[in-house]
Order: C-alpha cells, then structure tokens, then sequence
C-alpha cells in the first residue's frame, strides 16, 4: 500500500486543483462602515450545463483520525464545488490531477491538512476525496450547480488503497 504524507494546505500548492478560499489572500476594501474588509473574487465559480441550478448545502462531518485509507476518489466535471467551513477544527483534503483518459492520477496525489479559516474550491473534473473532519466534528457549507444526473458527481474506487498519515 502506498503511503502519502499529509502536508500543510497553501494557496500556492492547491493552485493545480482550484483555490482557497480565505481572507487575506488578497487585496480587500473597507466594508460595513469601517468594520470589515471584503475579499471579492475568492474563486471562480464555474457551471458548465445551463440546465442544472445552484445547490447550497451543509456537510455535518464525523471527526476521523490519521492515519487513513483512501480507497475512492470523486468528481464533478461540470461544475466547481466549494467547501467553505462553518464549524471546523482542521481537516484533509485530498486531491489528484487527471490523466488523459479521464481517470485519477494516483501518482499525483496530494493530501492537505486545513486549518481553521481556510475553505476550498474544487476546479471542475478535479479528483477529490471526500471531506474528512480531523479532530473535532465539523460542518461545511457546500455549492454546487446540480441537475440529478450522474454527471453531479463521477466516483473511481481504487484498485489499491492509499494511506495517509499525518
């Protein structure tokens, strides 16, 4: 079984796979009469099918611990999907680019730990594992443009699993 080490989430290293979402990582205005700064334009927020409408949801996430076994991925060709956390501590995000023939590039696999304030925005087709809350139970608001079809949401099982350690 492989083995994948866990590193801190940064703007620059998701870059490849979509962005965080966060205050601060770039310029902000004055909002609120003085008692907030807005940071527009955190991600793109992409839809490809016209027929398919915006799904704001909420994920309640029961803590996991590392190490973990990745045995799936998941992705939405059509659309962005954005984690924003409501309630969390730290978690993972694992992602992988794709290959020319539309599956998962397990070689490329990345495992994130997040922290506190940093939310994420999956580019459309990125291979992703589902979210894992680490420490604590977690809550993230989730958007999504869907349409009911399979093509909200394309699953791979993995013919082996990946291990993730902390």
């Amino acid at each position: 079984m492989r083995e994948l080490q866990a590193v801190p989430l940064t703007a620059q290293a998701f870059l490849p796979f979509g962005r965080v979402v966060s205050a601060g990582l770039g310029a902000g205005a004055s909002a609120n009469q003085g008692t907030a700064v807005r940071f527009d334009f955190c991600a793109e927020l992409i839809n490809t099918r016209p027929q398919s409408t915006p799904n704001l949801a909420v994920f309640r996430s029961a803590p996991r611990a590392l190490p973990l076994e990745l045995t799936l991925l998941e992705r939405h060709p059509c659309s962005t999907q954005a984690f924003i956390p409501m309630v969390v501590a730290r978690y993972l995000v694992c992602v992988a680019p794709t290959l020319p023939d539309g599956k998962p590039d397990l070689a490329g696999l990345v495992a994130f730990v997040c922290a506190k304030g940093q939310g994420v925005a999956y580019a459309p087709g990125t291979w992703h594992h589902p979210m894992v809350a680490l420490d604590a139970p977690a809550e993230f608001a989730m958007l999504a443009w869907e349409d009911g079809s399979p093509r909200d949401c394309e699953l791979e099982q993995l013919a082996v699993p990946v291990r993730v350690t902390g």
